[in-house]
């Protein structure tokens, strides 16, 4: 159950950054294949690799093994949790500096509309 969760939080980051399994697999120098099977949690990472990983996708290790209960359950990705990874992705693949910073900017916006609070 850990190796499924672990191989959904990396394609989860994967995917928010904007890479391609093969992308990624390059970048810690395995095969497409073997990157597949890491993010379906088919093959077990071994605490190396998780941490070579881990420095491409710029995260701490840890960040692989939140939302990971007790039992080594993994806590389902609801709606809104899914809406923000897809967001992020998006965000990544704008290339154009000014629109991206346009979009934050109105996410500010509507942040603080919905919290009632004016503008900074």
């Amino acid at each position: 159950m850990a190796d499924r969760h672990v191989g959904a939080r990396i394609r989860e980051r994967r995917l928010m950054l904007g890479l391609s399994q093969q992308q990624l697999a390059s970048m810690i120098g395995v095969t497409y294949q073997q990157a597949h099977k890491y993010e379906r949690g088919l093959n077990r990472i071994s605490a190396g690799r998780l941490f070579e990983i881990a420095l491409v996708l710029a995260v701490p290790v840890s960040w692989f093994f939140e939302g990971l209960n007790e039992e080594g359950a993994a806590q389902p990705l609801g709606v809104r949790q899914r809406m923000c990874l897809e967001l992020a992705r998006n965000f990544a693949l704008i290339d154009n500096e000014r629109h991206q910073e346009a979009l934050s900017q109105m996410a500010r916006a509507l942040a603080a509309q919905s919290q009632g609070r004016p503008l900074d």
